[in-house]
């Protein structure tokens, strides 16, 4: 019987599922064609309607979420159906949606990163709300809670948005080095993602100017510029998001807008007074049980922690960086932000390591 109901579940994933008769009555007619095969044209009986939050659900890395999601009938039936249950993810490059998890009364199936995290919420009658536990970064996007009672499939969308921040990142090698993938491996090498385009709207509607073009997770080519100026595609154009459209993954080389969203740990800072050189700082954070601080760390410290140092450190990635809450006199310039003196060859600084509560 397990197996059985496994192999059910999997069909419904996949789409190739058989209807069952659940009480509910179709009308036929001539097709078109009148050549005698038939069609169902219209349904006889209630309507199945599908609820979720039309208003975004905000949650952060590591943290668990519930999305929303009811169903009804119009009218009301009383009776006890046999409801089936699918949650799918739709991927931002308009790809195939990703499986999430597929139900059959209390009995579920989860499926990729999802399984072991991923279950249902049936508290309240007639409720099908997904809950996803340790939240990671790739979570954030939209989700499709869909309801099948037989012959009837009705669906709507929850959109999940993780609280974070977008940041540009250009390798030690320099600007526009990177293709796609190189693009995708160096932001999880700073403890992030890859930005959605909603993420790198939400973070240009809250100020941020960027001039050099970055790829964003659904391979297209794209920059936020608040200030309209002539090297940043012209005074002439209005502020917004400039794109170059999808490039190729393979050929085509720019820097890369990385995603990071809040920290479980905190971030802080230790100095010698002679300084340290990198290999040194890495120690120094070891030796107190913690790690050298990654890009996306220090962008996440600043943002959600309110992270405010002027002295420069060591991150992970070999650069010399500084966040400031307060702008102040020989502290940068008069905007908050993270400072970068560059990737040094050489020279000895302090360190900003991390450490996991």
């Amino acid at each position: 019987l397990p197996l059985l109901l496994e192999a059910t579940l999997l069909q419904l994933a996949s789409g190739s599922y058989h209807p069952f008769y659940n009480g509910f009555y179709y009308n036929h007619i001539m097709n078109d064609k009148g050549n005698g095969q038939e069609k169902v044209v219209s349904f006889n009986g209630a309507k199945l309607v599908v609820e979720t939050p039309k208003d975004p659900v905000y949650s952060s890395s590591s943290a668990n979420v519930t999305l929303p999601c009811h169903y009804h009938y119009e009218p009301d039936l009383e009776a006890k159906r046999k409801i089936r249950i699918k949650w799918s993810k739709l991927r931002d490059d308009y790809t195939k949606e990703q499986d999430v998890l597929v139900a059959i009364g209390k009995t579920y199936l989860a499926f990729g990163d999802f399984r072991g995290r991923a279950h249902l919420h049936q508290t309240g009658r007639r409720e099908a709300s997904l809950v996803i536990s340790d939240v990671r970064l790739q979570d954030d996007g939209k989700y499709r809670c869909e309801v099948i009672d037989g012959l009837e499939d009705e669906s709507d969308v929850v959109d999940l948005r993780l609280q974070g921040i977008v940041f540009p990142y250009q390798p030690p090698r320099g600007q526009y080095r990177l293709n796609f993938h190189e693009a995708e491996q160096v932001c999880q090498e700073q403890g992030a993602i890859l930005a959605t385009f909603n993420q790198l709207f939400q973070a240009w509607s809250e100020g941020l100017d960027w001039c050099n073009a970055g790829w964003l997770a659904d391979g297209t080519v794209q920059y936020p510029i608040r200030q309209p100026r002539k090297p940043c595609g012209g005074l002439h154009l209005a502020p917004g998001i400039r794109s170059y459209g999808p490039r190729h993954r393979h050929l085509h080389r720019f820097d890369a807008f990385c995603f990071s969203s809040a920290l479980k740990g905190e971030v802080f800072y230790l100095d010698r007074p002679a300084g340290m050189t990198l290999e040194e700082a890495k120690q120094s954070c070891q030796d107190v049980g913690a790690e050298i601080t990654r890009v996306g760390q220090l962008y996440s410290a600043w943002k959600f922690l309110g992270l405010d140092r002027c002295d420069a450190g060591w991150l992970a990635d070999g650069s010399i960086r500084y966040p400031i809450v307060k702008p102040r006199a020989n502290c940068g310039p008069a905007e908050p932000g993270v400072r970068s003196f560059g990737f040094p060859s050489k020279g000895r600084f302090g360190v900003f390591c991390y450490k996991e509560r």
